[in-house]
C-alpha cells in the first residue's frame, strides 16, 4: 500500500498537474505556431526573397525513372521547423518572464519593523525609542 500512496501523491501534487496542463496546451499551441509560421510569417520572406518557397527546398538523392524523388534531404521543410522552434521558444521565453515578474510582486520582502517590546514590561514601543513609555525603563 505504501508504494501506491506514494504515487498517488506524487501524481496528484501540483507541479505535476500543471506540467500535464503546459504539455495539453503545447500540443495545442504548437499547430498555431506551425501556420503563423508556414502561413503568414514565410510567405512574406520568400517574396523578399525572390518568390522562394522554403518548403520545397531539398537535395535529391535519387530519383526513378520519371525523374522523380525517391529519396532526398528536405531541408527547406527544416528551416521552417527551425523558425516554428525560434517562436515557441520566445513564446515560451516571454510566458516565464511574466510569471517570475508576478512572483516577485507577490514576495516582496516583509517592512522594516516599527515597533519593537520593552524588555522590563513587554510593551510595545517605537523602534528607535531610548526610554520605555510604559515602565520608563532605559531600552
Amino acid at each position: 500500500m505504501g508504494l501506491i500512496k506514494e504515487f498517488k501523491e506524487f501524481a496528484v501534487k501540483g507541479n505535476v498537474m500543471d506540467m500535464a496542463i503546459g504539455i495539453i496546451i503545447g500540443g495545442a499551441f504548437t499547430p498555431i505556431v506551425k501556420s503563423l509560421v508556414d502561413d503568414i510569417i514565410m510567405p512574406p520572406i520568400g517574396l523578399l526573397l525572390g518568390n522562394i518557397d522554403f518548403s520545397e527546398y531539398k537535395f535529391v538523392l535519387s530519383t526513378d525513372a520519371d525523374g522523380k524523388a525517391l529519396a532526398s534531404i528536405n531541408y527547406g521543410n527544416f528551416i521552417n521547423i527551425v523558425i516554428t522552434f525560434v517562436i515557441i521558444a520566445f513564446a515560451v521565453f516571454m510566458l516565464v518572464k511574466v510569471m517570475n515578474r508576478m512572483r516577485r510582486e507577490e514576495e516582496k520582502p516583509a517592512a522594516a519593523p516599527t515597533t519593537k517590546d520593552c524588555p522590563q514590561c513587554l510593551m510595545t514601543v517605537p523602534i528607535n525609542a531610548k526610554k520605555c513609555g510604559h515602565c520608563t525603563s532605559a531600552l
